[in-house]
C-alpha cells in the first residue's frame, strides 16, 4: 500500500466528512466537526457515557434523547470522555438551544431526522471502512460527471456541489479563471500534477492538469479547502482526476464545431476582440474575476487569449478563395489560431512572435490553391491592442507580392502610404486638396507638394523632380497662397496622405 493511500484514503473520517459527504449528509451540525471518528456508541442511559472511548460518535436514543436536560448532561459527559460528537434525534431539544450548548461546551452536536439506530449503523460502517465510505462519494461524482453536459461551467458546478467545504476552479495555462469559484483561483497549487499540497495558510490545495489535443496544457483544476481531515484532500484529488476527461472532451467538441463551421469560429473571434477592447485595464492573468463566455470557448479552441499577440493577414491577389479551406490550411501551418474574413482575405492572431509567423506563413502560402500574399502586424501586449496589429498586417499584406510575406514593423513610410485604400480615400483627399487643384492646371503643383513633403525640403525635392531649386520655391509660394500652412505638422501629414492618394 502506498504511503499516500495509507495516510489519505484509510485515515479516520472526521465528523465534517460524515455530515458534508457521508452518511450524515443533510443533518444539521453545530460545532467545529474536526474530530476524527473511530467508532460509534449507542447511548440510552447516561451511565453508559462513562465507558465511551475517545473519538467515538455518541448516538443518543430513548430517555437520554428525550429532553433538553438529558441532552445537555450527555454532551457534558461526552466532552469529559473526548467523544468525537453527539448525534441526537430532532425534537428532543430545540436547535437554537443545541447551538448554544455546542458552542459553550465545545462539543459538536448533530441533529438527525432519521431513526438514530439506522444512523448509528451507517456511521459505524463509515468509521470502520473510511476508504469505502470515501469511494462512495467518488462513485457518485463519477456518475454525475459522466451524465453532465459537455460544458466547463457545468463540470465545475458539479464539483463544487459534490465537494462541500471545498472550492474548485478551472484556470487556463496563464492562471486566468475560466469557471468555478474565485477563492480557489487565488490559492497556490501543489508541486506537480496530481500533488496534494500541505498546509497553505491553514488549508490545503490539490490540482489536476487538463491536456489539450496537442499534448500541451489546456488548463488546471485547482481545489482548496480548510478541512483538517487527512483523507479529504485525496478524495478531492481523485474527483478532480475524474473531471479531466469531460473537460478535455468539451475542448475537443468546441474545436470540432469551429472546424466544421467557419462562421462559428469567426463570430467567436470577433466577440473576443470586442470583449477584449471593452475590458478594463489590468484584467490580467491570475485575476480572480471570471472571464466572459467568449474567452472560455477560445481557451477550448487553443487560441491565445492573453499576453503578447501578433496579427496576420492572408490576402488572395486575384479573386476570392474558399474561407473554410483557407481556415484549414492556415491553422495547419500556424497552429490553433482564429481565422476571420477581413480586408478581402483572412486574418487572425497568434501567440508566436513576428519572425516565427513569417516562417510559417512562407510555408503556408504555397499550399493555398490561389495566389496569395501575407502580412504580419507588430507584436502587441494583449488582445485589447489587437486592432493595431491587425491593421498593420492588412497593410503589409496589401504591399507584399504574391507568394511573399511582409512585416509591418519593417515597412518604411512610403510602403505604409502605399497601403492606404485609395478608392475609399480619394473623395476626402480631393476635398483637402481642392484649393490647390483649382489653380493647378497641369498637375505640377500637386507633384511638387508631394515631393517636398516626402523629401523633407525644397533642395531634395528639386533633385527628385529634376528642376532648379528656385522653381520649387516659386511653386511652394503658389501652394501657400492657396491657403496651406506647411509649417503646421497636422496640415503637412494630411496633405502628404492626400497627395499619395491622388497621385497613385
Amino acid at each position: 500500500m502506498s504511503p499516500a493511500r495509507a495516510t489519505g484514503w484509510e485515515a479516520p473520517v472526521t465528523v465534517t466528512e460524515l455530515v458534508n459527504a457521508g452518511p450524515l449528509a443533510g443533518a444539521r451540525m453545530y460545532g467545529a466537526g474536526e474530530n476524527q471518528v473511530r467508532g460509534v456508541r449507542i447511548v440510552d442511559e447516561l451511565a453508559v457515557l462513562g465507558t465511551v472511548a475517545p473519538h467515538t460518535a455518541v448516538v443518543l436514543t430513548g430517555t437520554v434523547a428525550g429532553g433538553g436536560w438529558a441532552v445537555e448532561m450527555a454532551m457534558r459527559r461526552a466532552w469529559e470522555q473526548a467523544a468525537a460528537c453527539v448525534i441526537a434525534p430532532s425534537g428532543g431539544l430545540s436547535e437554537s438551544s443545541g447551538e448554544v450548548l455546542a458552542e459553550r461546551l465545545g462539543v459538536t452536536l448533530i441533529f438527525v431526522d432519521e431513526d438514530p439506530l439506522i444512523v448509528a449503523v451507517r456511521v459505524a460502517e463509515a468509521a470502520s471502512r473510511p476508504d469505502a465510505a470515501r469511494m462512495q462519494l467518488v462513485a457518485r461524482c463519477a456518475t454525475r460527471l459522466a451524465e453532465a453536459e459537455t460544458s466547463a461551467r457545468r463540470v465545475l458546478g458539479i464539483l463544487n456541489a459534490e465537494l462541500p467545504g471545498t472550492s474548485v476552479a478551472f484556470l487556463d495555462r496563464n492562471g486566468l479563471l475560466l469557471a468555478g469559484r474565485r477563492d480557489a483561483a487565488g490559492r497556490p497549487e501543489g508541486g506537480g500534477d496530481g500533488d496534494v499540497a500541505g498546509e497553505q495558510g491553514g488549508g490545503w490545495t490539490a490540482h489536476a492538469e487538463v491536456p489539450d489535443q496537442e499534448g500541451g496544457l489546456l488548463g488546471t483544476l485547482v481545489a482548496a479547502g480548510s478541512s483538517r481531515s487527512p483523507g479529504w484532500p485525496y478524495v478531492v484529488r481523485t474527483v478532480l482526476t475524474l473531471a479531466v476527461a469531460p473537460l478535455a472532451a468539451w475542448a475537443a467538441q468546441e474545436r470540432l464545431r469551429a472546424a466544421r463551421e467557419f462562421t462559428v469560429q469567426a463570430s467567436l473571434a470577433e466577440r473576443l476582440l470586442t470583449e477584449a477592447a471593452a475590458s478594463p485595464p489590468g484584467n490580467a492573468a491570475g485575476s480572480a474575476e471570471p472571464v466572459g463566455g467568449a474567452v472560455v470557448n477560445a481557451v477550448a479552441l487553443g487560441w491565445p487569449v492573453h499576453g503578447p499577440v501578433t496579427a496576420y493577414q492572408v490576402r488572395p491577389v486575384t479573386g476570392a478563395g474558399d474561407a473554410t479551406l483557407a481556415q484549414t490550411l492556415v491553422t495547419a501551418a500556424l497552429g490553433q489560431v482564429p481565422v476571420i474574413a477581413r480586408g478581402g482575405g483572412w486574418a487572425g492572431w497568434s501567440g508566436l512572435g513576428p519572425g516565427e509567423l513569417v516562417a510559417r506563413l512562407e510555408r503556408c502560402l504555397p499550399t493555398l490553391p490561389w495566389p496569395c500574399s501575407a502580412g504580419i502586424g507588430p507584436q502587441v501586449a494583449d488582445l485589447a491592442a489587437a486592432a493595431e496589429s491587425l491593421a498593420g498586417a492588412e497593410a503589409a499584406a496589401f504591399m507584399a507580392d504574391a507568394g511573399s510575406v511582409a512585416r509591418a514593423d519593417e515597412m518604411g513610410p512610403a510602403e505604409l502610404l502605399g497601403a492606404l485604400p485609395s478608392q475609399a480615400l480619394r473623395a476626402p483627399a480631393a476635398v483637402v486638396l481642392r484649393p490647390l487643384l483649382t489653380i493647378d492646371r497641369d498637375g505640377t503643383l500637386l507633384e511638387t507638394l508631394a515631393a517636398v513633403l516626402d523629401e523633407g525640403g525644397a533642395l531634395r525635392a528639386a533633385e527628385r523632380l529634376g528642376v532648379h531649386r528656385n522653381t520649387v520655391t516659386t511653386r511652394l509660394e503658389r501652394i501657400k497662397s492657396a491657403g496651406f500652412d506647411l509649417d503646421d505638422p497636422a496640415t503637412r501629414l494630411a496633405l502628404q496622405l492626400a497627395c499619395h492618394v491622388m497621385l497613385r
